[in-house]
């Protein structure tokens, strides 16, 4: 295997906390359910092993599994050009990656099996954020706008144009209602839902 200059890596860890809070409450009618549910999610979770992902300029993505060993878990093929971003869904099952071919690229977090491609940005992928209950994916690229993806149609949401220049950091808020979005324009702008 060549060595490759890694542009980008994320950890899965963060998921276990996540997922634990992610099922709604009102499956559970007592507070003693609730936290027995919580309990019970939270040892699950935590039964996974932790995951990482690195993206690189050889155009792939690595999967890896640091307990298990020193060699990744999968190769994941499909980018044509460096891959700049890598981020695994707060609910640990989705893995999305960006590329400077434009396409931002979506993967079964745990085996790392090809999901879907979405497509509508015109230069590099940036960043990509997650919303907090992993249903909307933000991205930010160089075309200077910033695109909102649904998971469950894998289709475009919505389109944010209003940057003057390369978009280069995206996030959500923490109740998921607004994205922020900073670019080289200098200018941080903040898109209500």
């Amino acid at each position: 295997m060549r060595a490759s200059w890694c542009a980008h890596a994320a950890a899965a860890e963060a998921c276990v906390a996540e997922a634990c809070v992610a099922a709604p409450l009102s499956r559970w009618p007592r507070r003693r359910s609730r936290q027995a549910g919580a309990a019970q999610r939270y040892a699950e979770a935590r039964g996974t092993a932790e995951l990482l992902a690195s993206g690189s300029d050889d155009f792939t993505v690595f999967l890896w599994a640091p307990a298990a060993g020193k060699k990744p878990i999968a190769r994941l093929t499909g980018h044509v050009q460096l891959v700049n971003a890598v981020t695994f869904s707060p609910d640990g099952q989705w893995l999305a990656s960006g590329s400077f071919d434009g396409a931002i690229r979506l993967w079964a977090a745990r085996t790392g099996k090809f999901v879907a491609a979405l497509r509508g940005h015109v230069g590099a992928v940036y960043q990509l954020a997650w919303s907090g209950d992993s249903r909307l994916l933000a991205s930010g690229s160089k075309d200077s706008t910033v695109k909102v993806w649904e998971l469950k149609s894998r289709k475009l949401k919505e389109d944010l144009p209003g940057h003057a220049d390369e978009v280069y950091s995206v996030d959500w808020s923490p109740d998921g209602e607004r994205v922020a979005s900073g670019g080289k324009d200098r200018n941080l702008k903040m898109w209500r839902r």
